[in-house]
């Protein structure tokens, strides 16, 4: 059996803006890949912000500060054109000019 594919269904400023497909790196990061397999699912409760992932409020940032101190654990494998679409409407100092949500999140 593969790794476990999720995705995020997004929206930019209210607009539906695509699907993101992750697939998540069970093979190498068991416990994290699962943890966040669960938190798209909504089968393990909520997320950190005390809101399921997929509830229009929850956030999802990048943290390139972050990078070499923490596990990678999955990778966009469809979907990079609504990543830059994202990217678009982002500032260096982190906020939006638009809102974007993840709409919908779950499993393949």
């Amino acid at each position: 059996m593969g790794n476990p594919k999720v995705f995020f269904d997004m929206t930019i400023g209210g607009q539906p803006a695509g699907r993101i497909v992750m697939e998540l790196f069970a093979d190498c990061t068991p416990r994290t890949a699962e943890n966040f397999r669960a938190l798209c699912t909504g089968e393990k409760g909520v997320g950190r912000s005390g809101k399921p992932l997929h509830y229009k409020g929850s956030t999802f940032h990048r943290t390139e500060w972050l990078d070499g101190k923490h596990v990678v654990f999955g990778q966009v494998v469809e979907g990079m054109d609504v990543v830059r679409d994202i990217e678009k409407v982002g500032s260096s100092g982190g906020r939006t000019s638009k809102p974007v949500v993840i709409a919908d999140c779950g499993q393949l």
